[in-house]
């Protein structure tokens, strides 16, 4: 009897455990060792080197990479991997930028290319549709694959460095980028926080892309799906998140960048603004990109926590904590039910009162909308978006 009893026990706690992630096609422990590493050169601030990619067709590759530092960095430093999105590079301002703000960075080209922007010829696979979606069988070849294991092999580079911090990576992305980004959060344990940009998961089911989706085989479909949607990672991701985009980005409807965020059990914050554009510079630019890190991998002033959201019948209040005071409030709404990318917002300000803001909803429907709040350094955090139909 007893022993049954425990036997009883015992799966009832391994039905209780948590579901492992999911590792997808990567070999992670071999990912995860130090990559073989060419210098281009190593003085200066911002430096370059290549570093041993994944085979493609049978044959080895190499990723170039900027690698900077700060010009003063007693001790070890914090660092980031920045993941560029489509049509984008290995950007050594964007690299410089986190070094002069105490980091050390990567951004490494994932599209096969080298210092000059051309093709290598010992380069992985382009950036280009035809490439991503349609040229994804064998999985070891396919442009997500390699991009990802890149990823994974800069954070190990990072990792050997004697002036980086081990324990303080972090990681940031825009667009294709940001979409990488929420795959590598829920991959790799080693990362300490993360933070898309425009980019998510479930774009089969509404992004720019979904009519390709719609005209692959259902196998195909599928195979992309289960290998390479972030939904299949992002519940592993348990590192504090911070996810940023406008609301009509033409490539990421927020109805998936929503579906995204929620699936990640780790702590997660929010920054949605209106018609914010789409781009490279436009993706690196918000100020709470930093603030995050410097809360997570720093010990600095946090950014806003929204600790409550609640509608009781035609008003919607929010309970925040924050260390600075709010210097604004407003209240994002549109009452068009239309295609994501084309719905016009508009906005109330809002009045805050303690550690709290109430907004009085419009009457129209159907109607969505979201508060967001701004602290004295003007960083802004949004509560999740609503949408109300009846």
């Amino acid at each position: 009897m007893r022993v049954s009893r425990l036997c009883s026990l015992l799966m009832l706690a391994l039905i209780c455990l948590p579901a492992p992630a999911a590792s997808g096609p990567w070999d992670m422990s071999s990912l995860q060792k130090p990559p073989s590493v060419q210098w281009l050169n190593k003085e200066g601030p911002v430096r370059s080197l290549y570093f041993e990619g994944e085979p493609f067709r049978g044959n080895p590759t190499l990723v170039f990479a900027y690698f900077a530092l700060p010009e003063h960095h007693p001790g070890r430093v914090p660092a980031m991997v920045l993941v560029h999105g489509g049509a984008g590079r290995a950007f050594p301002q964007w690299a410089s930028m986190w070094a002069q703000r105490g980091y050390a960075a990567i951004s490494m080209d994932l599209s096969g290319n080298g210092p000059d922007g051309k093709r290598m010829r010992d380069g992985g696979p382009s950036e280009t549709d035809q490439v991503i979606f349609f040229d994804s069988m064998p999985t070891q070849d396919a442009w997500v694959y390699h991009a990802v294991a890149d990823i994974v092999r800069a954070i190990s580079f990072l990792e050997q460095q004697p002036e980086v911090d081990p324990n303080r990576i972090g990681i940031t992305g825009i667009s294709w980028g940001g979409f990488l980004t929420a795959i590598v959060a829920g991959l790799d344990p080693r990362l300490k926080v993360a933070i898309p940009i425009y980019g998510c998961g479930f774009i089969y089911e509404n992004s720019v892309w979904k009519t390709i989706f719609e005209n692959i085989s259902p196998a195909m479909r599928q195979s992309w799906i289960e290998n390479f949607d972030p939904s299949r990672y992002l519940p592993g991701a348990h590192l504090p998140m911070l996810w940023i985009t406008g609301t009509n980005d033409f490539a990421y409807p927020l109805n998936i960048f929503q579906k995204s965020y929620r699936l990640a059990p780790g702590p997660h914050y929010l920054r949605v603004m209106p018609r914010m554009p789409h781009g490279h510079s436009e993706g690196w630019a918000p100020l709470e990109i930093c603030i995050m890190a410097d809360q997570v991998l720093k010990g600095a002033t946090p950014l806003i926590r929204i600790e409550k959201e609640e509608r009781i019948e035609n008003q919607a209040r929010v309970t925040f904590s924050s260390a600075l005071a709010i210097n604004a409030a407003s209240l994002e709404y549109t009452l068009d039910g239309t295609n994501w990318i084309d719905r016009a917002w508009d906005s109330l300000p809002l009045v805050v009162r303690g550690n709290q803001v109430t907004a009085l909803l419009p009457a129209g429907r159907p109607l969505t909308y979201f508060i967001n709040l701004t602290d004295a350094r003007g960083a802004v955090v949004s509560t999740e978006h609503r949408e109300l139909w009846h």
